[in-house]
């Protein structure tokens, strides 16, 4: 069997100011890494609340929102990957525990911020990954719906299982799930609080990719670091903007579509990678592009 060697930097945590953290250790419940060597550019967000099986509590949030927005402004952050630290579990959701604590007006501050969470992700300028190696329920889907590319267990659950909870999906599920599946399935899954494996949601295309899950019980996230990998070596800007003339084209008609993909294409011709891209074809050899 090939073995490949990581080559890797030491997990960076980032505390919210003024949080009691509920991670393992006492520390950041939100930890972030850069790959180095061959995988320099890849970033990881490691989610680590084990007690609360990563559910989506004020701290938890709040570290990953700050880590979000130091993030964006690291243009050597070519591909962002969302990946647990608690074995069996991404994220379980909301902190249904924390928020019995709330008042109603309290809750509604919060999953205000919750939905502000999700979109930041969404709008995050470099493609974003999630690895799904175990339960991703209700705001746990929410989140990996609002990542670009999502990568399961094919013995991960999934669902938006809020109905089941006297609730709705508030953080974005009403909106990114029938985008990606379609409103008749859509409204299916979330009206019975389904929850399906890797292997139903791959075959649904709710996810990019299933795969058998290993001992270490990470597997879906070695697949979503070779995954990372396959867009590494592709010409950054290019790809950002991409993702710009896919997200803002999906929702307005075909004809404004094309318009936007005409100026994100503009703004790209001046890039030194574009010229790269074509000398390195004219020269028969592998591009090296740099981001500019």
């Amino acid at each position: 069997m090939l073995r490949v060697l990581y080559l890797l930097r030491p997990w960076r945590p980032l505390r919210a100011r003024g949080c009691a953290s509920d991670s393992a250790a006492g520390g950041s419940e939100i930890q972030v890494r850069a790959l180095a060597g061959p995988d320099q550019g890849i970033t990881e967000i490691l989610m680590n609340r084990p007690r609360a099986r990563n559910a989506l509590g004020n701290v938890f949030v709040s570290e990953l929102l700050e880590t979000l927005a130091q993030l964006r402004e690291d243009r050597q952050v070519r591909v962002l990957l969302f990946r647990s630290g608690v074995k069996g579990v991404f994220c379980a959701g909301a902190d249904l525990k924390e928020r019995e604590q709330m008042s109603e007006a309290e809750v509604g501050v919060f999953v205000q911020r919750l939905r502000g969470l999700m979109n930041d992700i969404a709008a995050f300028p470099a493609p974003t990954i999630a690895a799904m190696d175990g339960f991703a329920l209700g705001g746990g889907l929410e989140l990996a719906l609002a990542c670009d590319l999502r990568v399961a267990a094919s013995s991960a659950i999934m669902g938006l299982i809020e109905t089941t909870r006297g609730l709705l999906p508030g953080a974005g599920g009403t909106q990114r799930l029938p985008r990606c599946l379609g409103v008749a399935l859509a409204k299916e899954l979330i009206f019975t609080g389904r929850r399906l494996s890797g292997t139903e949601a791959h075959a649904l295309g709710l996810v990019n990719h299933a795969v058998a899950q290993n001992e270490e019980g990470d597997a879906a996230y070695h697949r979503a670091r070779a995954l990372a990998q396959e867009i590494l070596p592709q010409a950054p800007i290019a790809v950002r903007l991409g993702k710009v003339a896919i997200d803002r084209g999906m929702e307005v008609d075909i004809a404004s579509g094309m318009a936007i993909e005409g100026m994100c294409y503009a703004q790209n011709i001046p890039t030194r990678d574009r010229l790269e891209g074509m000398a390195a074809f004219r020269e028969k050899r592998p591009p090296t592009f740099v981001g500019e």
